[in-house]
């Protein structure tokens, strides 16, 4: 009877990143020809953790370089304290552990939560990463998701049709500091649906199914929209990461010739110490250049690779896209076109990033920023007011949303004229636009309508910068109205509820005579009046009910 061992094989699927298109890692699946060993694994630790471990050997006789993902039961983990066998393995294929990302696969109702964690503290503590798989679809608790603190979040597609619920994943991956990824993407318009929940990694038959063979070529398709606005210090580097060609300090110069010759689509190496440092950086073209020469091979070959090597530049896991720009701008022009490590709080590589998919990238996003800036006073739309209120629900933090507008606009423009109108509604934004810092938003909803989201402790100031301006258009005072309701953590579900609470405040504010500012609670009937006088519409306020 042959072993299982025997009876084993493997499949490779790539993980996309699903703002540069590239392949970032490919993930190890078990294809076993005869029997259920999986099922056997589930129940047995060190069958699992041996197939782990074969898995990563199967990977090195394909010679791939990319990193890997191997599958591993939480329950594995936690009754073996760790997993030996694999680590031995990755020794023995010549890779680092923080080229292998261990997907912790369901399910975890049963499973020691004290052991699993401790588990991965002795995995993390090696440099391995740790991917929390199966989330969404599978058993995994909340609470232990938060503390087991995993790089990557890994969502079944199944998942997509439920929106609010991914962008609450992606939410909990920025607090976490991980990346999130939707596995069995297997269309075009799931493709979409992911990347404009924030996910910024994928995998799925639409990129390319399991294969014998590890490869690093997709399909990606062409145009994908991404409604997801970046964050206001730009995209987080994360999001551009790509695999690092990683060799020890040790390596002589020779070694590095053949990654790169092997590799024509590898644009430099990085030469890291034990831990995993990044030391030397060693630009490919620069490098093959010196050994090219008449004497090259000969005096370089069997010395050491970090004689032709450069000091690497890096940027810290945390960074945003235009940090990594600023890292670029300051450094020596003939290394503009280098790439940029990027390493993790031990200072461990992580991948590095290219300067042309940041350029690429932040200017799509100022272009299709610019699309959604309204013509007439360059404001955002309700958009990117109403995903950020969604944002700050998901994080149950305290805001207030604000409703503005010009009394009586019609007669103004019929009275002063349109030029005069748009001449209000420019002098308006522009007093806005110097409200919007720190975490304060705002958008023109049209017309005369503006929608302002502020932490509540800036509300006073921000309300006295619009309401204690002498508005005028044409010569003609004009007063306005504001309208504002404060949301606790808790006290509405979504950007829909806080509009529909903010609704009656906004009549009850239009109701009053001259300059006003009605303010209500989204957990509580009612309303105040700061500003304005005459009788409010009656029962003005919000109840949010269940």
């Amino acid at each position: 009877m042959r072993s299982w061992s025997e009876t084993l094989r493997f499949a490779f699927q790539p993980v996309v990143n699903l703002t540069t298109g590239s392949v970032v890692a490919v993930e190890i699946l078990a294809r076993p020809e005869a029997g259920d060993i999986l099922a056997e694994a589930r129940r047995d630790a060190e069958l699992d953790g041996g197939l782990a471990a074969f898995a990563i050997r199967a990977a090195a006789h394909r010679g791939t370089l990319l990193p890997l993902h191997v599958n591993v039961f939480a329950g594995t983990l936690a009754d073996l304290g760790g997993l030996g066998a694999l680590r031995q393995a990755v020794r023995d294929a010549g890779r680092l552990p923080w080229e292998v990302t261990v997907d912790l696969c369901p399910p975890f109702t049963h499973v020691p939560h004290r052991a699993l964690l401790e588990g991965v503290t002795a995995l993390r503590t090696d440099g391995f990463r740790v991917s929390a798989d199966g989330v969404g679809d599978g058993d995994v608790p909340v609470r232990l998701l938060t503390d087991l603190a995993p790089d990557i979040i890994k969502l079944d597609a199944s998942l997509l049709t439920r929106g609010s619920a991914v962008r609450a994943m992606r939410t909990l991956t920025e607090h976490l500091g991980a990346l999130l990824a939707v596995e069995g993407i297997e269309t075009e318009v799931q493709c979409a649906a992911t990347r404009e929940a924030g996910a910024q990694l994928a995998q799925g038959d639409l990129f390319g199914p399991p294969a014998r063979l590890p490869s690093a070529e997709v399909y990606f398709p062409p145009q994908i929209a991404r409604n997801a606005p970046p964050g206001p210090s730009g995209p987080s580097v994360r999001e551009f990461l790509r695999p690092a060609p990683l060799l020890p300090v040790t390596a002589r110069a020779g070694h590095v010739r053949a990654l790169l010759t092997g590799s024509p689509d590898v644009s430099g190496v990085l030469l890291v110490d034990p831990d995993g440092v990044p030391v030397r950086s060693v630009h490919r073209d620069r490098f093959l250049l010196s050994l090219s020469g008449r004497y090259g091979h000969a005096l370089y070959a069997d010395r050491p690779a970090e004689r032709l090597g450069d000091v690497p530049r890096t940027v810290g896991v945390d960074a945003t896209a235009w940090e990594v720009l600023d890292v670029v701008a300051d450094g020596e022009h003939s290394r503009s076109g280098e790439d940029v490590a990027v390493v993790d709080r031990m200072g461990r590589c992580v991948g590095v990033v290219r300067l042309t998919d940041l350029v690429r990238a932040l200017a799509e996003s100022r272009v299709e920023e610019a699309v959604r800036l309204n013509p007439l006073t360059r404001l955002p739309g309700t958009d990117a007011v109403t995903a950020e209120v969604d944002r700050r629900i998901a994080d149950g933090r305290a805001f207030s949303l604000s409703w503005l507008d010009v009394d009586g606009f019609k007669q103004v423009n019929d009275g002063a004229g349109f030029a005069a109108g748009d001449d209000l509604i420019r002098q308006v934004g522009h007093v806005l636009q110097g409200t919007a810092s720190g975490s304060t938003r705002v958008g023109h909803i049209g017309g005369d309508d503006f929608l302002v989201l502020a932490d509540p402790e800036a509300l006073d100031p921000l309300a006295a910068e619009i309401l204690d301006v002498p508005w005028s258009a044409g010569g003609r005072a004009v007063t306005v109205s504001l309208a504002t309701v404060l949301c606790g953590p808790g006290t509405v579900r979504d950007h829909r509820q806080a509009a529909a609470c903010l609704a009656p405040l906004k009549r009850a504010a239009k109701a009053l005579r001259g300059t006003s500012w009605v303010l209500g609670h989204a957990d509580l009937p009612g309303h105040e009046i700061r500003r304005g006088s005459g009788a409010a519409a009656a029962g003005a306020g919000c109840a949010t009910g269940g």
